[in-house]
């Protein structure tokens, strides 16, 4: 668990973050969304110490991160970058190895660890892990940045806009990527982004900043349907806010338990939203549903959708 407690921080005499309080649980995956300036990355990277603090507590499971080395703080904590950060010099696995070989692990081990999360992040551990960073794709290399993160098991990744340079398609892929194995793990997620789509899509809960201040925190329900301010209603967009509740809602969460319709089900854990698509571009009115094992569970129609709040 993150305690962010009344955190300030100062640069020559502008204050570009302005006590923010924020809990975020165990397990949770927590955005920081906000334009450019709003101060979210300089908050994300108080909690690793990169910034320090101008005054105010960041406590990660009741340890002040002030009173720990910084070295031994950010081996528990993985950090994924925009740029990535890969060791141009090493190969894939070196890179992913990276934090693991500081805390002495065996080679043994290293080497089952790169090959668990290479299968993890869904890239081929034979084919990548001698290869170096210029010999892939910039979605391979940000998937690889993100093993690197998970290596050592950390209780808590942070990723500062770690897609924004990505096209959209890789984008796309890499939100799906992240969601599944955020899962799979159940770690601790700190997120930056500017896009209010990827907030929703993403998180378990957001908080908004604005100018250095926590506008409002709440789960992507609460934000879209209950704005606190002009700001936060302008942020999430004035327009679509519809579309916005069909992306936060899951079909499992309104089908028809039992029931059966003919096609390609859709996942119970799908958004609402993909559910319309699907409808559309089969000209059909309902769907089968089935769980994450491939078992139908259920139904869903077009009428579900449209009274789904």
């Amino acid at each position: 668990m993150i305690e962010i407690d009344r955190i300030v921080k100062d640069y020559g005499g502008r204050r570009v973050v302005d006590d923010v309080s924020l809990t975020v649980r165990r397990g949770e995956l927590c955005v920081l969304v906000g334009p450019s300036g709003s101060g979210k990355s300089t908050l994300l990277r108080m909690v690793n110490r990169l910034v320090p603090a101008s005054s105010g507590t960041i406590r990660i499971d009741g340890e002040d991160v002030a009173r720990l080395p910084p070295e031994a703080l950010r081996r528990r904590i993985g950090y994924v970058i925009q740029s990535v950060g890969l060791f141009p010099h090493w190969t894939v696995e070196d890179n992913i190895a990276t934090v693991p070989r500081l805390l002495g692990w065996k080679p043994e081990r290293l080497r089952a660890r790169v090959a668990e999360l290479l299968d993890l992040l869904r890239l081929d551990a034979d084919a990548v892990r001698g290869r170096y960073p210029h010999q892939l794709s910039g979605g391979q290399q940000q998937r690889v940045g993100v093993a690197r993160a998970l290596a050592a098991g950390p209780e808590l990744l942070l990723m500062d806009e770690p897609f924004g340079a990505l096209d959209p398609i890789t984008r796309d892929t890499l939100q799906d990527e992240l969601a599944r194995i955020h899962r799979a793990t159940g770690t601790t997620i700190l997120f930056v982004t500017h896009d209010m789509d990827e907030a929703l899509r993403l998180a378990d809960r957001i908080a908004v900043l604005r100018d250095g201040r926590l506008a409002q925190a709440g789960t992507p329900a609460d934000i879209v349907e209950r704005p606190a301010d002009a700001f936060v209603h302008d942020f999430i967009g004035r327009s679509g806010r519809g579309l916005k509740l069909l992306s936060i809602r899951r079909v499992g969460d309104v089908m028809r338990t039992g029931e059966t319709a003919p096609g390609e089900p859709i996942d119970a854990d799908a958004p609402l939203s993909e559910a319309v698509s699907r409808m559309v571009e089969h000209q059909t009115d309902r769907l089968a549903v089935r769980d994450a094992h491939g078992a139908p569970v259920g139904a869903i129609a077009l009428a579900d959708l449209v009274s789904s709040r």
